[in-house]
């Protein structure tokens, strides 16, 4: 019971600051979404009554504030830069610490708290590379200090659960680890765990660098996608060069094993934007499509900005959604017109029949008339001549 009144004991000018640092702690986490001002006016209130205030009471609002994750980063920074008791904390679950931030403050506070970030639940690759690199030139943790002889009794000093905990810490949680026990003083020994710690590390370092780039292939790789040939481009530009809009049509539709007539409706959006896409889609060069864009539709070739209309247009295009779309056009063209036997045996045996074989499929194709929409077919006739 009397330790309930021990609190009464302290200057009440302590108490105080312990009092208004707990309050400032508590009415900045109850902002949600703190602004400029606000965060300014905590980092201006945080330091001096940190400074005077307790260790108990330091402890509290470090505590408090690794659940905050909106911090001015002076705050954060001064925070994770404290001693280990009351840093360990905020280092281990504060969302408010950056990997540039993690990485320098293992490099630059020592062991104990490079293991108190080792604790947090979620660490990237650039951190677990860093602390991989420094495992080794960190100094070994000191030995815990012996127990007191019998004949001496005395009352053992009570530790509190987080004490226990921080003395309880250990490196061996780091991937690759090895243990002291593990250690061996021999030089040869030495020479080969060196040389083992580095074949780990650059495992790890590869294998980090494969998960990063699994899901970014080269924008070269066109292993399985619709791809131009050259012989294709430069039929496309000649006969763009020529506005001979028939010849491109017929090109166009060869190019994407298609009836004729999805080839003119592409070409009939004046705006450009659906040809755009199909020559993005087919991964044609920047300048071939430029040229034809600007030479089929002249208003694309007006200057704004300092670029065209025509290089503004392809840059709003992505090929990865350019490709879906054209392969949504073609489910709808077979859908309406079938597939020929020219077009098809000309898909199975492309190898062995080449490019007459396509051409005459195309033109096959292009025999077929739509069903309906004669007033489409009347407007290309009209812009042909």
């Amino acid at each position: 019971m009397s330790e309930q009144f021990r609190e009464l004991e302290r200057p009440a000018g302590a108490r105080n600051k312990d009092v208004v640092l707990m309050a400032t702690v508590t009415s900045f986490q109850a902002l949600s979404h703190p602004g400029r001002s606000e965060l300014r006016q905590f980092a201006q209130l945080f330091q001096p009554l940190y400074a005077h205030s307790s260790i108990e009471a330091r402890r509290d609002a470090v505590a408090a504030l690794s659940q905050s994750p909106n911090l001015p980063l002076s705050i954060a920074a001064f925070i994770a830069s404290q001693p280990i008791a009351i840093a360990a904390p905020f280092l281990a679950a504060s969302p408010a610490l950056t990997d540039d931030m993690l990485i320098m403050i293992a490099r630059t506070q020592g062991a104990d708290h490079a293991r108190a970030i080792v604790k947090r639940d979620r660490l990237s690759p650039t951190v677990i590379d860093a602390l991989v690199g420094l495992r080794h030139a960190m100094p070994p943790r000191p030995e815990r200090a012996t127990a007191p002889a019998a004949s001496e009794p005395q009352r053992p000093a009570e530790t509190s659960n987080f004490e226990r905990i921080m003395t309880d810490l250990s490196m061996a949680d780091l991937p690759g680890a090895v243990t002291p026990a593990q250690a061996t003083p021999v030089a040869a020994a030495n020479a080969v765990a060196t040389e083992d710690r580095t074949a780990r590390e650059e495992v790890l370092r590869q294998t980090i660098k494969r998960l990063a780039y699994q899901q970014m292939p080269a924008a070269d790789d066109r292993l399985g996608r619709r791809q131009i040939g050259p012989v294709q481009t430069a039929l496309l530009v000649r006969f763009a060069r020529a506005r001979d809009g028939g010849a491109f049509a017929t090109t166009l539709s060869d190019l994407l094993t298609s009836s004729r007539w999805l080839a003119e409706r592409i070409l009939l959006d004046i705006s450009g934007r659906q040809l755009a896409t199909t020559l993005a889609g087919v991964a044609m060069a920047w300048e071939d499509c430029v040229f034809i864009l600007e030479h089929l539709y002249p208003h694309l070739a007006r200057s704004e900005a300092g670029e065209s209309r025509a290089e503004a247009l392809l840059s709003s295009v992505d090929p990865d959604q350019a490709e879906a779309r054209i392969d949504s056009w073609l489910r709808a063209d077979r859908y309406t017109f079938g597939e020929t036997d020219a077009v098809r045996d000309a898909r199975s045996d492309s190898e062995d029949k080449g490019a007459d074989a396509l051409m005459r499929a195309a033109r096959m194709a292009g025999s077929r008339k739509p069903v309906g929409d004669e007033h489409a077919r009347q407007v290309l006739r009209a812009r042909k001549r």
